[in-house]
């Protein structure tokens, strides 16, 4: 895999292999979510996560107001995992979940080549 590195990101082959989406409702600011905010990077670094996205503003276009996303992307979908697993992101998890009402996601990625029609067989089996 090769790796492409600038001042502020890195990526793979055009792509990041995984990501985490965290989409954040009724955030409830205070000194909790100041300390997540503090400590968290420092959990991404070992498995090489960088924010995305994170406090851009944003324009829901279509569907249910949602609250405010948050997209991490990880070299491989083990890291993904793997950090949000580990014992320094859950020892801070609970500064968020307890202070807003959240989702977060595990997602993997897709190469620069995929088609929007390379699902059609996963669907038809019944994936989601």
């Amino acid at each position: 895999m090769t790796t492409h590195q600038t001042s502020s990101d890195t990526r793979f082959d055009g792509f990041w292999g995984s990501y985490a989406l965290g989409i954040l409702d009724d955030l409830r600011f205070g000194p909790q979510i100041v300390e997540y905010l503090e400590r968290i990077e420092d959990t991404l670094h070992p498995f090489g996560g960088v924010f995305l996205i994170h406090g851009a503003p944003w324009q829901q276009v279509e569907g249910q107001p949602i609250g405010a996303p948050v997209l991490i992307a990880f070299p491989d979908p083990r890291g993904a995992r793997q950090w949000y697993e580990s014992e320094a992101y859950q020892a801070i998890s609970s500064l968020r979940s307890e202070n807003s009402d959240s989702h977060v996601l595990l997602v993997e990625g897709v190469g620069a080549d995929h088609r929007s029609t390379d699902i059609t067989g996963h669907l038809a089996r019944g994936g989601r």
